[in-house]
């Protein structure tokens, strides 16, 4: 093949068709021609044999040894994605990290890694669908990126539900034995303590090794937790949107009974050890922000041991490592700690790790995937990592979580926006998946994308604040005019970003979003980290913190707080909580908590109704309006459409 057949990496390049097959049918038929197997991907993008470990032909585990080695190279240009408030359809926010990647490496020749999320199977069977990209800008194969990837979600599910049970069956137990009883049966004779139990003995001040040397009142300290279960927090997991499990009660079983008082041996005067909790999404488990936000396996222990599960009748704080759960969990996290690599159609090196959502969890990759991709990449290349959902919170936790806890500094944000969502942002009707586009959002309408466009700017402005470079990427639909993209441009550059590009990735692959990789680019490179700054400190007090995000980056006139809210406040600066960073949860749909209030709403307040503490993962997070932290299923999911070939095991149906 001559060289005018090969892209800047020295491969075929992409061939398109026209009109878009289904992204499905483009991964199979891509998959079909031939991708270089997962172990030559790694050996080219740097990545040693002995630090790479297979799982099949078309992803890897990625030793975190390949960090180490590489500790003292300098990284490459750091460069997250995000978007404005989207539809209920998406706008392409991964697309567009794919193809922008693919444009950076196929075609300006620069060593360039995307960094994504693992999907969640929830959207995926129910209305957004998968998170591989679409089109020609997606990774491959996308039913293996789709369906459980390395098994990483569902090892979040295990340990997060050890630890729920460890509480319960706890709770259960100190009901039922006294102090002496309890500590005979967590230390029996011979066996000592568990490396675990030190940890509990050091808490407690306690400076002796062997159970027998205890006293009386070091056994109660030790043995009795005493959980009060109106604090306790931590509830069950499962990746599915199912909404008849965001309460729920257990311990209803006849053999759930407990002593109406401890010591009494009548059965008769026994009582139900029931109590209300619910479920959430697993990639809204704390174990989830835990694996996203740990630095290395020795981190991750210790990040999971200091989870917070609630608190004792004397306010102390209860974790997981007091409930001898945090060793445990941490094997069942071994694997899960290191990331995972794919490709993309144009066979760009993709490192896909964690999995939080934006509007209920941090909503970014994890910390070691961004490590590992920028010491491959090197001072001339690229990193495109994604931030989940609008800027207003996949961006603004990347910023004020993700860089403060890995200390890596980013030099540009590209915001993505489509016509479409600033068309409904300026008052076009509401957008819904499964219903046929009003057509307005079909024909030219300039006034309603000049109004939309507010909404864009408020995402350039909060950017700004920053200190990074904003380059807007106008993701093309087929039904976009030159007008429409040229008041999209305008509004951008007015607003003070940095360059803004329509760019054609979903349909040409990386050709399509040439323009936007150069610019890019050029942000980076008119850019200084030195320049990156947060947008709050952590000294200041936990309502300071929540305020400036919802008045700087929401542009709110105040909060409210609940009454449970203000005391979970309250007991968290008692427990020397009070300086960590805040991660929201809330709407995707709108700056504001109202999902229909689009555009740039003014004149209201954020309703915070509970506040959760994840000691843990290193961050307090306050529960907004009525965001729930575990979807549910639309009329007709997309599951209806997912199905096998039963003679070739092919997928069908994932979009």
């Amino acid at each position: 093949m001559t060289t005018e057949g090969m892209n800047a990496m020295g491969r075929p390049k992409l061939v398109t068709k026209h009109p878009v097959p289904s992204d499905i049918d483009v991964s199979k038929s891509i998959v079909a021609g031939g991708i270089p197997d997962i172990r030559i991907i790694g050996e080219e993008a740097g990545i040693l044999e002995s630090e790479l470990i297979p799982w099949g032909n078309h992803k890897a585990k990625i030793s975190l040894s390949v960090r180490d080695r590489l500790q003292d190279s300098p990284n490459g240009s750091y460069v997250v994605c995000t978007g404005i408030n989207p539809t209920p359809l998406g706008e392409g926010k991964s697309t567009t990290t794919v193809g922008l990647a693919q444009a950076l490496n196929a075609h300006l020749g620069r060593r360039t890694f995307a960094c994504i999320r693992q999907p969640s199977q929830g959207p995926t069977f129910g209305i957004k669908g998968g998170a591989a990209g679409g089109g020609y800008a997606q990774v491959v194969p996308m039913e293996e990126f789709n369906l459980h990837l390395t098994g990483d979600i569902h090892a979040v599910g295990a340990a997060n539900n050890l630890l729920a049970a460890a509480v319960e069956t706890r709770m259960f137990h100190e009901s039922c034995q006294s102090d002496t009883a309890l500590f005979k049966r967590l230390c029996p004779s011979g066996k000592g303590f568990a490396p675990v139990m030190l940890k509990r003995l050091e808490k407690l001040g306690i400076k002796k090794t062997e159970p027998t040397e205890l006293t009386e009142e070091e056994i109660s300290n030790f043995a009795r937790l005493d959980i009060d279960p109106d604090t306790v927090t931590w509830q069950r997991v499962l990746d599915t949107c199912d909404r008849h499990l965001r309460g729920v009660t257990v311990g209803c079983g006849k053999n759930e009974t407990v002593p109406a008082k401890i010591g009494c041996k009548d059965r008769t005067k026994r009582k139900q050890n029931d109590r209300k909790t619910g479920f959430d999404i697993t990639v809204a488990s704390e174990v989830m922000a835990v694996l996203a936000l740990a630095t290395g396996l020795g981190d991750l222990r210790e990040k999971l041991g200091a989870m917070i599960v609630g608190y004792s009748r004397s306010g102390q704080p209860v974790t997981a490592d007091d409930l001898g759960c945090g060793g445990a969990m941490a094997v069942l996290m071994r694997d899960a700690i290191m990331p995972t690599l794919m490709q993309t159609a144009e066979a760009t090196p993709v490192i896909v790790h964690a999995g939080p959502f934006a509007n209920i969890a941090t909503g970014n990759s994890s910390i070691v995937a961004d490590q590992i991709a920028l010491k491959l990449a090197g001072p001339e290349g690229f990193v495109v990592t994604e931030a989940g959902f609008g800027a207003d919170i996949g961006m603004e936790k990347f910023f004020n979580i993700k860089c403060r806890a890995s200390g890596l500094l980013p030099k540009c944000a590209v915001i993505v926006a489509t016509v479409r969502a600033l068309k409904m942002h300026g008052g076009g009707p509401p957008v819904s998946a499964g219903k046929p586009l009003d057509v307005v959002y079909v024909d030219e309408n300039l006034e309603l994308v000049e109004k939309g466009c507010a909404n864009l700017v408020k995402h350039i402005q909060n950017a700004r604040k920053f200190g990074v470079n904003v380059v807007v990427a106008i993701n093309k639909f087929k039904t976009d005019t030159c007008a429409e993209v040229e008041v999209v441009r305008t509004a951008s550059i007015t607003a003070g970003a940095f360059d803004a590009v329509m760019s054609d990735h979903w349909a040409k692959g990386g050709e399509g979003a040439t323009d936007l990789a150069r610019a890019v680019v050029t942000a980076c490179e008119a850019n200084d980290t030195k320049n990156f700054k947060f947008l709050y400190e952590t000294e200041l007090s936990i309502k300071d913190k929540i305020g400036t995000i919802c008045s700087e980056i929401y542009g709110a006139d105040g909060v409210d707080y609940s009454e449970i809210a203000e005391k979970q406040i309250s007991t968290y600066e008692s427990a020397g909580l009070g300086n960590l960073p805040i991660c929201i949860a809330k709407t995707q749909y709108s700056f504001s908590c109202d999902a229909a209030a689009k555009g740039v709403p003014t004149n209201f307040r954020v309703a915070v109704r509970e506040v959760r503490g994840c000691a843990g993962a290193g961050f307090l997070y306050p529960i907004c309006g009525d965001i729930s932290t575990i979807p549910g299923l639309p009329t007709r999911p997309g599951f209806y459409d997912v199905d096998i070939n039963i003679d070739t095991g092919e997928v069908y149906g994932l979009f």
